[in-house]
This record gives structure tokens, sequence and C-alpha cells, in this order.
């Protein structure tokens, strides 16, 4: 088989899995396709950068499982208008995917480490509508609010204040929540013009929503 057919063979059998999880939104599963995951993982991880499974990265932190980043994506609604925050940069993986669905996206993270190899793929991609931050995640970007979506790839105990006051009106927001030694719960959060709809979708575990700026 040529590399070209290798790489098409992958590329549908990683579709094939997101789709058997319950993925079903067409613009989703074309942004998962056009983002290879590979990019964003090193050495001996790279190989297995098509399962469906969290591997590690830098700072003691993991890229969530495709079918998770894709579950997310899938609740966050998201619209060629959308100006998009998402909390917790991680490899840079989910910022990616919503770069072929949203109109900007801003993605904070505490590791300077991470923004700076994230940036790096970006625009290696050539993702020119992605701005990467090192910031106190917890807190959001308030000189950039309101959002009309925003996602955090790390669990908080609860849905964070400051993250739901730079949530527009009719927005959404995605975020774990619960402990960070238990399985946690994926709530989906509508902004309404009264407060705020909360709906839980699935248990997930992700890294605890820390704050502050991590010294590395």
């Amino acid at each position: 088989m040529t590399d070209a057919g290798a790489r098409a063979e992958r590329t549908m059998r990683f579709i094939y899995t997101l789709r058997s999880k319950g993925v079903t939104d067409a613009a989703v599963l074309r942004a998962m396709e056009r983002i290879d995951r590979g990019a964003f993982l090193r050495g001996i991880f790279a190989e297995r950068a098509y399962e469906d499974m969290p591997l590690p990265i830098a700072c003691g932190q993991t890229i969530s499982q495709p079918s998770v980043v894709a579950l997310m994506t899938e609740a966050l609604e998201v619209t060629p208008r959308d100006k998009v925050l998402e909390v917790g940069t991680g490899s840079g993986y989910q910022a990616a995917i919503l770069s072929q669905l949203a109109r900007r996206v801003y993605t904070v993270e505490r590791h300077r480490r991470l923004v700076l190899e994230a940036r790096a793929v970006f625009e290696k991609l050539n993702l020119v509508n992605i701005t990467a931050l090192s910031a106190d995640g917890s807190f959001g970007l308030p000189e950039q609010a309101p959002f009309d979506r925003i996602i955090v790839t790390a669990a908080a105990e609860d849905a964070p204040g400051p993250l739901l006051a730079q949530l527009r009106v009719g927005g959404i927001m995605v975020v774990p929540v619960g402990q960070s030694d238990t399985v946690q719960s994926l709530i989906k959060v509508r902004r309404t013009e009264s407060g705020f709809d909360y709906e839980e979708l699935r248990s997930v575990r992700f890294v605890p929503l820390l704050e502050g700026i991590a010294q590395d």
C-alpha cells in the first residue's frame, strides 16, 4: 500500500471510531478529519496518535482521547460566527479542531512551554485564527469577553464563576465538573436572559483546573 493509501485508510478508521462513539455532527467530523492529531504529539506517542485514547504530553499533562474532543466540540454547537475561549491549551489539538469551526479561538494555558509548543504547531498548520496565551485560565480572558462559546479542558469543582460571567447571553460553555480524584461529569451550560441552564452529558476524567501560572 502507498503512503497516501495508508493515510487514507488510517483516517477512515479514525473517523469510523468517532462515529461508533456517538459523534454524528458532519462539521465536527470534517474538522477531526482535517486536523492531524499526530502533529500534536512527540516521540514514541506520535505512533499512537490515531488510537482513541488519552496520551501524555509535556508538563505532566495529557492530550484527550479524540472521541472526547469530538463529543465536547459537538456539545459546544460552534458556528462560523463564534468567538471561542478554550481554557487549557495543552497540546493545542482541541483549539485546532475549534479553529475549523469558529471565527476566532482564544486559548489560555498556565504552562508557558505548552503555549510555545502549541503556537509552533498552529503556525506549521497555518491556523491563523487561533491566539494562544499564557495565563491563569480559571479567570478566563476578561479583556476579550464576552465569548459565544467557552470550553474548559480541566475539571473544576463547579462551573467557574469568572467564566460564566464572560459567556454571552445565548452562549454555551462545556466544562468537566467534579473532584479531581473521582470520575467527573461533563456539563453543558447555556446562558439565558434569566440565568443559566445546566445539562449533564456524560462521565469523563480530566486533570484538575488549577489557579496561577506554572513555574516551568
